[in-house]
């Protein structure tokens, strides 16, 4: 095996032993231990991480590790889990995730999940239906998804890992039902590891002072990613707005040129509770779609979101204002946006759908209508004949005027709403600003002149 010199900066235990001996003189070394000392070192984190990937000394609360794509990050979180658990002596711990799937399948089941970097002779027993982790020694950990903060009422616990935060839907209400849930324990401690966004809460958290915070790049874990991967993001993204928030992990700032800021959204935005107490009956419930117009692995997204419209009291008197409800945009085959057009459709209790036209888009109306549940489908097309701008800009307004409110959080939608600049990109919306354009005018912009049918209240039901 080829090891490729590191930054000795950053270099790990191992690292500096490959580099100090030579490659050749350390594997003869290496094979001159005992098949039980190699066994142990290498699941001696100490000994294979790099420094970056190592808690930090000191007295603190929370460690943010802030790193681009591929930098290890689960790996860290695994191990570090691991070690207050081994040396440590925590017992009860949770590990929050984006949704259940993703603590499952990345967290504990991972390449570099909590299964997979334990020794087999302190390995731990993954137990799905009780979503939790036992260790030989009785020590759990309780999995958790942020699309449902109110599980994390009750439990305590002495450490939590939380994967991903700037990606989670509900990410203060979670949060702090965390937090209030670490209260056992000498030092109740958090880790995070997430690529960061341009978050008002992310920049927050960093600047308190018992936080700690880790940055790092993409390229400093190279010789653990493919050559292939390292070119590609390399020749696309380096240099690139992107490429600074997905490879060097930097909280950006809105772009100045983007016809949203996140200010703006963030001042309106509402946790379901706090919908809920605003008794805000809605008048209307769609789903905008702006469908892709060719089928393969390299399509475009379709744009699927989901918005409501009813009459709200938050400025003191009854005006109409918006309501944003599920971000679904992704690529998904002709049958496939269908299908998730229609879940998007009954789960949300909606009474149409507006999608668009234009480029062969008209497709779109006749698949659906092939699906059963569809017979009923209140479906109406829409073909934009202004620019994206044009489209954009009294939605724009709206935001800007505080009557357009986003139930949770949604990191692509806004990420991307607070970085297209159509000077630019003239024509090339991000499919799923398309979608949230089309729902919106519809309903607050240019009101559809024949009514909804009645729509069924149903705001949260968790993505499945």
């Amino acid at each position: 095996m080829t090891l490729a010199r590191s930054d000795p900066d950053d270099r790990s235990e191992l690292q500096r032993a490959i580099d100090e001996l030579g490659e050749e003189a350390f594997l003869e070394l290496w094979e001159s231990y005992p098949r039980q000392a190699q066994l142990e070192l290498q699941f001696d984190w100490s000994f294979i991480a790099r420094k970056k990937q190592l808690a930090p000394l000191g007295d603190w609360s929370t460690w943010h590790l802030r790193a681009g794509r591929g930098f290890g990050k689960t790996r860290t979180g695994a191990e570090w889990v691991r070690w207050k658990i081994e040396h440590d002596g925590c017992g009860r711990g949770a590990l929050v995730a984006p949704t259940a799937a993703d603590a499952r399948d990345v967290m504990v089941e991972g390449t570099s999940g909590l299964i997979a970097v334990c020794p087999p002779w302190n390995r731990p027993v993954y137990e799905p239906s009780k979503r939790r982790v036992t260790w030989p020694n009785g020590a759990q950990v309780a999995l958790y998804s942020a699309e449902e903060p109110d599980r994390l009422r009750g439990p305590q616990h002495d450490f939590a890992w939380c994967d991903e935060l700037a990606a989670w839907a509900r990410l203060e209400e979670t949060w702090d039902m965390l937090q209030f849930g670490l209260r056992i324990g000498i030092n109740p401690q958090a880790l995070i590891t997430s690529t960061p966004r341009g978050l008002k809460f992310l920049r927050e958290l960093e600047a308190d002072p018992s936080t700690v915070t880790t940055t790092g790049s993409t390229y400093e874990s190279k010789r653990n990613l493919a050559p292939k991967f390292l070119k590609r993001v390399r020749d696309k993204y380096e240099g690139t707005r992107l490429g600074q928030q997905e490879i060097d992990a930097v909280i950006l700032d809105d772009n100045p040129g983007a016809m949203w800021k996140r200010a703006q959204i963030d001042r309106c935005r509402l946790t379901l509770a706090e919908f809920a107490s605003m008794g805000v009956v809605f008048s209307k419930v769609g789903v905008g779609l702006d469908p892709s117009t060719t089928n393969s692995k390299n399509s475009d997204e379709a744009g699927i979101v989901a918005a409501g419209c009813g009459m709200c009291m938050c400025k003191g008197q009854p005006e109409l204002h918006g309501f944003v409800l599920e971000d679904a945009t992704d690529v998904y085959s002709p049958n496939e946006t269908c299908e998730k057009v229609l879940d998007v459709y009954t789960r949300r209790g909606a009474n149409a759908v507006i999608g668009e036209t234009n480029q062969g888009g008209d497709w779109i109306e006749s698949l659906l209508r092939t699906h059963d549940q569809a017979k009923r489908l209140n479906y109406r097309g829409v073909h934009a004949k202004d620019g994206k701008k044009l489209r954009a800009e009294p939605v724009s307004a709206l935001y800007e005027q505080g009557k357009v409110h986003h139930i949770g959080m949604f990191t692509k939608l806004e990420d991307r709403m607070c970085s297209w600049d159509p000077k630019e990109q003239a024509e090339d919306s991000p499919d799923d600003i398309d979608a949230l354009v089309h729902i919106l005018t519809d309903m607050l912009v240019a009101p559809a002149p024949e009514p909804y049918q009645a729509p069924t209240q149903t705001l949260w039901r968790p993505r499945r």
